[in-house]
């Protein structure tokens, strides 16, 4: 984890801004890193912010750390996925990996963006609500965080892990059918009510030659606004199919 070495900290605060989680501050005339706010990011690490490197970096002893560190630092890759950051190749990707088939909704939860940061309990309590609403959790091969579930059907997170941790960001990725999507939307809308964190949501849908999915229905219905940015895949990606 990092930590300041007090022998060479001079107090001067430039590492102070460089926090994307404020976790960085200044008391009783002594910088501070506060470990309940740190995401094991590195970032100040990386960008070498204290001109006299007193921000220094001690083994992550717990697996939790460890993997707190992977997915909130963009330079470390996921043994599992092989994805580098938060480890998940996301919802969007499925030009190229074809796991979101017709009739079906590729759900993309991005928790903690932008800037905030998230619990792993808020992590868990969206999860689970979406799971009971009808979303298909995506496997561990797609998504670290299966590997910190007791059951993909639940979204529950094993009993050895700490829900005070917190994360830079976390994706609740997975798939549901169209039908569906109404119930996994409105889970949604309930749960953000009850956390302390933002999220941002990504759909992955097909659409007819026209550009329309019954999807853009499904949002005005809630209430919800209009889609304002995108990523269109043509299809150039299609997985490769073997005999």
């Amino acid at each position: 984890m990092a930590r300041v070495n007090m022998e060479l900290c001079t107090v001067c605060g430039s590492c102070i801004s460089c926090c994307p989680v404020g976790a960085i501050s200044l008391r009783d005339e002594e910088a501070f890193i506060d470990q309940h706010l740190c995401t094991e990011c590195y970032v100040c690490i990386r960008n070498e912010v204290c001109p006299l490197g007193a921000i220094e970096t001690v083994p992550l002893a717990s697996y939790v750390r460890q993997l707190q560190h992977i997915l909130s630092d963009p330079t470390e890759t996921t043994a599992q996925t092989g994805v580098p950051g938060r480890g998940t190749e996301e919802a969007k990707t499925n030009d190229v990996t074809g796991r979101f088939k017709k009739g079906e909704v590729g759900v993309c939860i991005d928790m903690g963006r932008p800037g905030i940061g998230c619990y792993l309990g808020d992590v868990e309590r969206v999860a689970m609500a979406v799971a009971a609403a009808g979303l298909t959790l995506a496997e561990a091969e797609h998504n670290p965080l299966a590997q910190l579930m007791t059951d993909l059907k639940t979204g529950e997170l094993r009993d050895d892990l700490e829900l005070n941790t917190h994360f830079l960001s976390a994706v609740i990725e997975g798939k549901c059918p169209l039908e569906a999507l109404p119930s996994v939307m409105t889970a949604l809308m309930r749960v953000e009510k009850e956390i302390d964190t933002v999220f941002s949501l990504g759909l992955a849908v097909r659409v007819d030659e026209k550009g329309y999915s019954p999807v853009l229905d499904t949002i005005k219905q809630l209430g919800l606004p209009d889609p304002i940015r995108g990523k269109v895949n043509v299809g150039l990606g299609r997985p490769l199919v073997t005999s």
